[in-house]
Parts: structure tokens; sequence; C-alpha cells
């Protein structure tokens, strides 16, 4: 389950939020939401409240907190993240298992990789590994291909395409993520998926290449091949 955009540190509008929420929220000129700690808490809570039914029935797998691009190396520090992530996993014996999709690449790059490895293992919360266009280096929202295990409960594989023009222009989720996966392809995110395989108890792999049939049939694709 994908955590409200807010939590995330995407532009939000107050309509956004819910209701019984939106009372005394601050805003930008632009009319978004400025998220306060007391907030976040109060978000984040009520999101948990609603994955009650998932969470007793055993069907939550996993919480996805994907921050916007904007959240830099540069302009933020992964901190800030503690107390949310915190909330999310949850006290006691069994906590919930909460995947960080960092989406500014100088997060993985040489100097960072270790600083944020070491937090989320501290945290015992998942980084999300991603299968995107080839990174060039040129364009921050261009993860590299780092595969960590920083929660060994869980490994979580996102799969957005390969197409970097589409990638990087498309003005829609379906332009954005208008790619169908070859068979050489299908067979690489299966030996990846494997690779994680060796280090955590559990592997999610998750297309979202997500126009026309593209991300269940590639999924199917994929169990075929990992037989």
């Amino acid at each position: 389950m994908k955590c409200h955009k807010l939590l995330s540190r995407h532009a939000t509008k107050v309509e956004a939020l819910p209701a019984d929420l939106r009372e005394e929220i601050e805003v930008t000129d632009r009319g978004n939401v400025i998220l306060t700690p007391e907030l976040e808490h109060a978000l984040a809570a009520r999101f948990l409240d609603e994955l009650k039914p998932l969470e007793q029935a055993g069907k939550l797998g996993a919480l996805l907190l994907q921050m916007t691009p904007g959240f830099a190396p540069r302009t933020a520090d992964l901190t800030a993240l503690e107390p949310l992530l915190r909330q999310l996993r949850g006290k006691g014996g069994n906590p919930r298992r909460v995947v960080l999709e960092l989406r500014h690449h100088d997060w993985l790059n040489v100097r960072h990789l270790g600083e944020t490895t070491g937090f989320l293992r501290d945290l015992g919360v998942t980084l999300a590994s991603t299968d995107r266009p080839p990174a060039d280096g040129k364009h921050f929202t261009i993860m590299p291909a780092v595969d960590e295990i920083t929660d060994g409960r869980l490994a979580y594989l996102r799969l957005h395409g390969r197409d970097a023009k589409a990638y990087l222009t498309g003005r829609t989720v379906a332009e954005r993520f208008h790619y169908e996966y070859s068979d050489a392809e299908i067979a690489e995110v299966s030996e990846r998926a494997l690779g994680l395989a060796r280090e955590a108890d559990e592997v999610h792999v998750v297309f979202n290449n997500n126009a026309r049939d593209f991300a269940p049939v590639a999924a199917e694709r994929l169990r075929r091949k990992l037989g």
C-alpha cells in the first residue's frame, strides 16, 4: 500500500486530506498544505487505522513511502523521516514491513549510499530497488541499480520500464510507464529477484509499467520464468 502523498512530501492540496484533518491547516501561497509534525502524525495514524482490515486478515504485505524527487540530500535530511518511519513500522514483536523508495539519485551515489543504507538498517526499513531506464547520470530521477538489503525480512523490486524518453517526458502515468518488457528483460528481472531472495526472507516484485495490460502480463511471464 502506497502512503498518502503528503507523507512522501509531494505537493498536496487541502481537499486531498481527510475532511476532519483540514481544519487549521497552513498552506503555501500556491495553496499546498504545509506539513507539520502534528499533521504528519495524525495523517499516518489515519492511514494505518484504515488499513486495519487488511492487516487483521494477514493481507498487508508492506507499506511503500515513495518520496517526491524533490526530496534530495542537498535540501533534506533522512533523519526527518525517522518519526514517520517508526510510526509506520509500529511497536511490538512483529512490526509492519515498510519500504522507502527514494527518487533522487544522489541518495544512492558513492557519497551518500553508506549513510542511506545505514540509516534504513538501523530502523529496519527496506530500501526499494528499482528497474528503470539506463542510468546516464544526467537526470536526477533515474536511480542507480542498487540492491542493498536493509531489512532481512523483505526485499522490494519496483519496475518502472526502460523507456527514458517516456519516463522523463510523459505527462501522464500511463505515458511515463508505457513499456512492455521483452523476454530477455524478464529473464534479467528473474535473476535479479533470485539474487535478492538469497539475502532476504521474502521478495516482492511490483510491475509499475501500468499502461494497457503491460503490468499483469509481465507479472505472469515472470511467474512462469521463476517456475
